[in-house]
């Protein structure tokens, strides 16, 4: 086996538990190895570090696979890595039958990502290393997870930076393009052909069911409260009932009014509903995606509470936003002069009790943060104006290179510019299903956070 050795003055990254050696760091290469070969990484002075696979094109050019010296990644190799991974999986997500299984370099398997949907997986291959081993790692999915079918997902252009061409299509079994999964208690239709990456994030499914606190406790601000009442069968319960002192039959009178951007599969949309909303406004650019969240909230017979927007979430914030700044000149007419002989924009100017914003990744390179940067005030910024006195706004960011604490700042400097103070609640990062090995930063990669939006009098 080759062997590459590694600059003396290099910082021990590799010593720290990263699983990247960068071409940089590398001093010689003993040997001739094949792009895509397991490689043995020593140090300057002939230590054994780690086996990982070689790619000369690439800057990461060698993926650690293990600690141990190894001859192959064979089938028996990936079977005992994918037992693994299941494992940690059904203790974290006991009741889950639909989740990510491989998470890349955080499971030790660089360069592969599988999601299971009930008993199809989807997979995508994203290294050369990964992918001159393609039939083992098949034949040791099917040995560890006994799936009905295995689709892969390998059309992304991160392979290019590899060498390789994007590929999709069946790799085992059979694979309906639809697969109906079930996520705390919800149903939800994946579409593993079209869908974006492989048909859905479970990356957020805990902070999903994080939004359930939000959605009740709203019917006081419409003058709703409960009385006791005698029942036909002589009981007495507690009824809500308006200002006039009338019973309010509307079972979700206590209930949040929401606005989601960035739907996707409409899947906060779904939580919302569920935990108790009172109407959801449901919005995303693509109307493949919005078909989608449709499919999504009949299946779980929420249609009358939702209703869906095919629009740029930038465009609408902007033009709700603008809508209001009217609405607030009309009511100070008597103050100054303001025309009022301009109609006001038909459906501008309104406002949720909360206000979710879920948007795909800004910053895809270092370079591009100052850009994503503008791009999460943006939306930030509009979307707290809407929302509510008191209510919350909820939004992410999957960007990387867009670190926390800049996220956190960005949405400041926002509610600077809007007027407001915000009250973080909860920031959380990707489910349990996305394990991060500590050190590896590039593995931080989702922000998730929940504030309390108050207007500075």
């Amino acid at each position: 086996m080759a062997v590459v050795v590694l600059h003396k003055k290099r910082k021990k990254r590799l010593e720290e538990g990263h699983p990247w050696v960068y071409k940089t760091e590398i001093e010689r290469v003993d040997g001739e190895p094949a792009n895509g070969q397991l490689v043995a990484v020593h140090r300057h002075d002939g230590q054994y570090l780690a086996t990982g696979y070689y790619n000369e094109a690439s800057q990461l050019t060698v993926r650690i696979v293990g600690y141990e010296p190894l001859a192959a990644m064979d089938r028996a190799w990936f079977a005992d890595r994918l037992n693994v991974c299941r494992e940690l999986r059904e203790r974290f997500v006991p009741q889950a039958r639909s989740y990510r299984l491989v998470y890349g370099e955080a499971d030790f398997l660089p360069g592969l990502i599988v999601d299971k949907f009930e008993d199809v997986l989807v997979v995508q291959v994203l290294t050369l290393g990964m992918e001159l081993v393609r039939e083992e790692l098949v034949a040791a999915l099917v040995e560890v997870m006994q799936p009905a079918g295995i689709y892969e997902r390998s059309d992304v252009s991160v392979r290019k930076l590899e060498g390789l061409e994007e590929r999709k299509g069946v790799l085992y079994g059979d694979c309906p393009r639809h697969v109906t999964i079930r996520e705390n208690g919800l149903l939800l239709e994946v579409d593993i052909v079209e869908g974006q990456k492989t048909g859905y994030f479970f990356d957020q499914r805990e902070n999903r069911a994080a939004i359930a606190p939000l959605m009740l406790g709203w019917g006081k601000r419409s003058g709703i409260q409960t009385v006791e009442k005698q029942q036909d069968d002589g009981t007495v319960a507690r009824v809500p009932v308006n200002k006039s002192g009338t019973e309010v039959t509307f079972p979700y009178w206590d209930g949040a009014t929401v606005l989601e951007c960035f739907s996707h599969t409409g899947s906060f949309t779904l939580h919302a509903c569920k935990y108790g909303a009172k109407k959801v406004t449901c919005l995303d650019i693509s109307e493949h995606a919005i078909e989608s969240a449709k499919r999504n909230v009949e299946l779980n017979g929420f249609t009358d509470r939702v209703e869906f927007v095919v629009a740029d979430a930038f465009d609408y914030l902007r033009a709700q936003a603008r809508g209001l700044d009217q609405k607030k000149e009309r009511s100070q007419a008597s103050q100054r002069k303001v025309d009022t002989s301009v109609a006001l924009e038909a459906g501008k100017g309104r406002t949720w009790d909360v206000v979710i914003l879920d948007p795909p990744a800004f910053a895809k390179s270092r370079g591009a943060v100052e850009g994503a940067c503008r791009g999460y005030k943006d939306i930030n910024l509009h979307g707290m104006k809407l929302v509510n006195e008191g209510g919350f706004l909820v939004t992410a960011s999957c960007s990387y290179h867009m670190k926390p604490e800049l996220f956190l700042e960005t949405i400041q400097a926002a509610a600077t510019d809007a007027g407001k103070t915000l009250r973080l609640i909860e920031f959380r990062a990707a489910g349990t299903d996305h394990p991060r090995i500590l050190g590896v930063e590039e593995g931080h990669y989702l922000k998730f956070a929940i504030f309390e939006v108050r207007t500075r009098r």
